[in-house]
C-alpha cells in the first residue's frame, strides 16, 4: 500500500523542481548548511563550510573555497533565489532560507513508510510521553490509575522499538540490490 501525498500549501514547489534544485551536491550542501545554521550566512562562510565537506580538510585549500564561493555567487545561490528557496542579497553577499527551502528540505530527510520523518516521529512521541506522563503525575482519570515510573519505563520501550526500526530501515537501504 502507498501512502497518499498529502500537499499542504498550493505555492509549493513542483517536485521536477525539487529534483533539479537536488541534483547539485553544492545547492543540496548549501541548503543543508543554512538549515543547520539557520538565518542569514555569509556567502563567505557558507562557501568554506561546503569547501571543507567537499575536501575534509578544515580549512578547505583555498584553490576549493574559492571555487565554491564563485560557483556559489554565480551560479547556484541565483537559481535557487529565482526560485524562492532562498533569499539572496547580492550586494550584502547574504543568503537566507526562505518558504521554498521547506519544500526541498523533505525531500532531503528520510521519510518513514508512513509519510513523515523520523525526526518527526521523535517528536511526536516525546510530546505524547510527556503529556500522558504529566497527566499520571497529576492523577488524571484512567492515566493516573497508573504508576508514572511505568508510563516512563513504556515510553523508554516504545523510543527503543522506533530506534531500532529506523537502525533496520538505514540498514535495508544500504544494502545492494540483488539480480
Amino acid at each position: 500500500m502507498f501512502p497518499i501525498p498529502l500537499q499542504i500549501r498550493s505555492d509549493s514547489l513542483p517536485e521536477n523542481v525539487i529534483h533539479d534544485v537536488l541534483s547539485n551536491s553544492r545547492r543540496k550542501n548549501a541548503l543543508r548548511e543554512l538549515r543547520t545554521r539557520g538565518g542569514a550566512v555569509s556567502v563567505r562562510d557558507l562557501s568554506e563550510a561546503i569547501a571543507a565537506d567537499e575536501t575534509g580538510e578544515s580549512p578547505a585549500p583555498r584553490c576549493v573555497r574559492e571555487s565554491v564561493y564563485a560557483s556559489l555567487h554565480q551560479t547556484h545561490l541565483p537559481r535557487l533565489h529565482e526560485l524562492g528557496v532562498v533569499e539572496y542579497d547580492r550586494t550584502r553577499k547574504e543568503v537566507r532560507a526562505c518558504r521554498g527551502a521547506r519544500d526541498v528540505e523533505r525531500y532531503m530527510t528520510v521519510v518513514t513508510g508512513y509519510g513523515f520523518t523520523w525526526t518527526e516521529l521523535y517528536q511526536l512521541l516525546g510530546i505524547v510521553t510527556l503529556c500522558v506522563v504529566l497527566a499520571a503525575q497529576l492523577g488524571a482519570p484512567v492515566v493516573g490509575a497508573v504508576d508514572p515510573l511505568l508510563w516512563t519505563s513504556g515510553a523508554l520501550a516504545a523510543f527503543a522499538v522506533v530506534t531500532v526500526a529506523q537502525l533496520w530501515a538505514a540498514y535495508r537501504l544500504s544494502m545492494p540490490l540483488s539480480r
